[in-house]
């Protein structure tokens, strides 16, 4: 675009908005304003029509950006709701009370569940929860044991071979926690180590006491081996895992291995109480510390190993509940 070669100062009409002309000093260089666009010009003194060096529609421009961020900024924005996770039951307390929540949903006496509370809380959790034939055979391994024989108190009748089987497989299955916590280099373990819950010593004395009257101790069973060799591989691969098994070895002997001595001793002992159902001191005190210590550990595990935890609680139970069963063969 070429200007008509007058040496002049440009200005707005106010009425026509087109440019004027004035006579000025000579320049060389002057900015050039219209209604809707800019450029800058080029003026020599010579008689010459001015060159256009550069030209930018920098208020067309302008207005396009505007007119973008102006559609944009009118549409309207939908904010992400922020879904939070339920939590489990018993999750605000630590894993153990995550693990006593297992424990009551196995407990089913022909389908119901111990508590109205338990059974709002346990639908809840389906992810990670056994299916319902584990379910029904977990159930059943309960009630039949560990449980104290609920709703099969007047069919439950132990036989003194059944009864050694199951002192032989208790004291292999407490003799291998107890050995793998204290030998072992994961500081996991260590606060676990003479918790005064201990079994093993006591046992070994309740053993070598029946073979002093004539009975014949056996070698472990198939159930005892089978738990014994799933406890040594776990306890190399995850201590969260072992230490799932571990607190509930423990919690489901205190829980319901009275009933099953209180039943032995009156039916098969007249009486005797064996050192495998003693404990020095408050064994509900041992316990907490125990729970305490496993919750602290807890904290720092993350969801999916928690989860993890309470599928192993529940093998827990399963593999203890054979263990029971040997009492009433």
């Amino acid at each position: 675009m070429r200007l008509p070669c007058f040496c002049q100062h440009l200005s707005m009409d106010s009425t026509f908005k087109s440019p004027l002309f004035h006579p000025t000093t000579s320049f060389s260089r002057s900015q050039v304003s219209f209604p809707f666009f800019s450029f800058q010009t080029q003026y020599l003194t010579l008689n010459k029509p001015p060159t256009i060096l550069r030209c930018s529609n920098s208020s067309t421009i302008s207005c396009t950006t505007n007119g973008n961020n102006n559609n944009m900024a009118g549409l309207p924005v939908k904010k992400k709701r922020k879904r939070y996770r339920k939590q489990y039951p018993g999750e605000n307390e630590g894993i153990t009370e995550e693990m006593r929540f297992v424990a009551m949903r196995l407990r089913n006496i022909k389908g119901k569940k111990v508590s109205s509370d338990t059974v709002s809380d346990s639908e809840t959790d389906t992810e990670n929860t056994p299916s319902d034939q584990e379910k029904e055979e977990d159930s059943e391994t309960l009630k039949s044991g560990e449980n104290g024989g609920d709703g099969e108190a007047e069919t439950w009748s132990p036989t003194m071979e059944g009864f050694l089987k199951y002192l032989v497989d208790s004291k292999f299955v407490f003799n291998t926690i107890e050995r793998i916590v204290d030998e072992s280099d994961d500081v996991a373990y260590a606060y676990f180590r003479k918790t005064g819950l201990e079994r093993s010593a006591g046992l070994s004395k309740d053993l070598e006491w029946f073979s002093q009257r004539g009975l014949v101790v056996p070698e472990p069973s198939n159930p005892g081996v089978s738990y014994v060799n799933y406890l040594e591989e776990l306890a190399e691969k995850s201590a969260p895992l072992f230490l799932s098994h571990f607190y509930n070895i423990y919690f489901s002997h205190i829980a319901g291995g009275q009933v099953i001595a209180r039943k032995v001793s009156d039916q098969l002992l007249e009486g005797t109480e064996l050192e495998f159902y003693k404990w020095e001191g408050d064994v509900q005190e041992s316990l907490k510390d125990v729970r305490k210590n496993l919750n602290m550990l807890g904290e720092h595990w993350s969801r999916d190993d928690r989860n993890k935890c309470l599928k192993e609680a529940a093998k827990s139970f399963k593999f203890l509940g054979q263990i029971v069963r040997l009492i009433i063969l």
